[in-house]
C-alpha cells in the first residue's frame, strides 16, 4: 500500500463523510493504492458510523487528545506515505498529490503552509492568524533552528519509514510541534507546500489559551538552552560582575552609592544563576542518556572531561572562598575579636564556598545520570 490518509475525529458527523470521500478521490486520481483511516477519539455523535459508511477504516481511541489520536492512527497506517489532515473540512485533501510528489522527490516530512497559500474568509480567527500561529512558529524556529512558515498546519505528510526516527510521544496539540522540531533535530528533509485553508464545518474543539500554553510548555521543556541557560547565564554573569566590583567595598554608580544591600542582591543572582545553569546541564544530560537525543556540545565535553575534573573545579572554587573567609577570620582574631569588618569580602567568600559545593555535588549527580549509559557519541 502506498498512501495512508490518517484523520483524527471528535464529533465531526457533519463533515467527516465529505472529507473521507475527498481523500479517496485524491488517492484514486493518483492511481495509487491507499487507505483512509479515521481515528474516532471518543465521539458522542455518529462520526464513526458516517466515516465507515463512506469507506474509511475506523479505529477507536478512547483516550482524548490530538496527539493521542494521531499516535493510534499512525500505528495502524500501512502506506509508505502517510498524509495527515483534520476531519472538519478545513484542509484540501484533494491536493494531497502535492504532498506525495514532494515525498517522492526526497522529502521526509512535508508541511502544508496556510500562510504561503490562501486563508479563506472566516477560516481562521484574527488572533490565530496574526498573533497565535506566527508567534508560536517564530518561537519554534528560533529555539530549535527550524525554518518553516506554518509549524502548526494540520495538513502534512511523512514517510512511514521516518516515524521510528521521529519517536513521537506527545498526546495533545503539541504533537504538531514535536513532529517538526524532531524532524529538524534529526536532520530529516523537511519541505513545505502552499495550501488553501477553508472555514470549518461544525464547532471548533480548540482551546486557544490552553492549547497555546501546551505548545509553549513543550518547547521550553525540550529546549534547555532557552529554559535554563539563557536566564541562568544572564543572572550568573551579572551576579559575578557585580560582586567583583563591590568586593572591596561600596562604589558609586551614576552618582548613586552601591552598598552591602546591592552586594547581597548580586550574591543572590549569582547563586540562582548557577543553580539554573546546573539544572540545564542535568536536563541536557538526561535527554542525551535516557531519550537518545543528540547533543554535540555535551558529547564533545565528555570526550575530555570526567567526574574528577568537576570535583577539582568545585574544590578550587571552594578553596578560594574558604581562603577569603579564613583571612577575614584571622584578621578579626588579631584585632581582638572586636566588631566584624570586610562585609563585602565576606559575602564574596561565602558565595564562592556555595558555588564550589554546588559544582562538587552537581558533578556527582551527572555521574549518576551517566552511570548506566555510554556517554560516547554514537556512530
Amino acid at each position: 500500500m502506498k498512501i495512508s490518509v490518517v484523520i483524527p475525529c471528535l464529533n465531526e458527523e457533519a463533515a467527516v463523510g465529505a472529507v473521507v470521500d475527498e481523500a479517496r478521490r485524491a488517492i484514486d486520481a493518483l492511481g495509487d493504492s491507499g487507505e483512509v483511516i479515521v481515528v474516532d477519539n471518543g465521539s458522542t455523535d455518529r462520526s464513526a458510523e458516517v466515516a465507515a459508511a463512506h469507506g474509511a477504516v475506523v479505529v477507536r481511541e478512547p483516550e482524548r487528545g490530538y496527539g493521542r489520536a494521531y499516535l493510534t492512527g499512525l500505528a495502524h497506517a500501512q502506506g509508505d506515505y502517510v498524509v495527515m489532515a483534520d476531519a472538519d473540512g478545513t484542509y484540501p485533501l484533494r491536493e494531497l498529490g502535492k504532498f506525495v510528489d514532494s515525498l517522492e522527490r526526497g522529502s521526509d516530512l512535508v508541511l502544508g503552509s496556510r500562510f504561503n497559500g490562501r486563508i479563506h474568509t472566516g477560516a481562521m480567527p484574527w488572533s490565530h492568524r496574526w498573533i497565535g500561529n506566527p508567534v508560536l512558529t517564530a518561537m519554534l524556529n528560533r529555539m530549535f533552528g527550524v525554518h518553516v512558515s506554518d509549524a502548526h498546519c494540520g495538513m502534512r505528510a511523512v514517510r512511514r519509514s521516518a516515524l521510528g526516527e521521529l519517536d513521537l510521544h506527545s498526546k495533545g496539540m503539541e504533537f504538531a510541534s514535536e513532529m517538526v522540531f524532531k524532524a529538524f533535530r534529526r536532520h530529516l528533509n523537511v519541505s513545505e507546500v502552499p495550501i488553501d485553508y477553508f472555514p470549518r464545518t461544525g464547532e471548533s474543539k480548540l482551546s486557544r489559551f490552553s492549547d497555546a500554553w501546551r505548545h509553549v510548555r513543550f518547547m521550553l521543556l525540550y529546549s534547555p538552552s532557552w529554559l535554563y541557560f539563557v536566564p541562568g547565564t544572564i543572572l550568573l554573569g551579572l551576579g559575578l560582575a557585580g560582586m567583583l566590583v563591590l568586593a572591596s567595598g561600596p562604589v558609586n554608580v551614576f552618582g548613586r552609592p552601591w552598598q552591602i544591600h546591592t552586594m547581597l542582591a548580586f550574591v543572590a543572582a549569582t547563586i540562582l544563576g548557577a543553580q539554573i545553569v546546573q539544572l540545564g546541564v542535568f536536563a541536557r544530560t538526561y535527554a542525551l542518556t535516557h531519550y537518545g537525543e543528540r547533543d554535540e556540545l555535551l558529547e564533545s565535553l565528555w570526550r575530555h572531561l570526567r567526574l574528577e575534573h568537576g570535583l577539582i573545579a568545585g574544590g578550587l572554587v571552594f578553596a578560594a572562598g574558604a581562603a577569603i573567609l579564613i583571612w577575614i577570620f584571622v584578621e578579626w582574631v588579631q584585632a581582638g575579636l572586636g566588631p566584624l569588618r570586610h562585609e563585602y569580602a565576606t559575602a564574596l567568600g561565602f558565595t564562592l564556598v556555595a558555588l564550589g559545593v554546588q559544582v562538587v555535588f552537581g558533578s556527582f549527580f551527572i555521574g549518576v545520570l551517566t552511570m548506566r549509559a555510554d556517554p560516547r557519541p554514537r556512530a
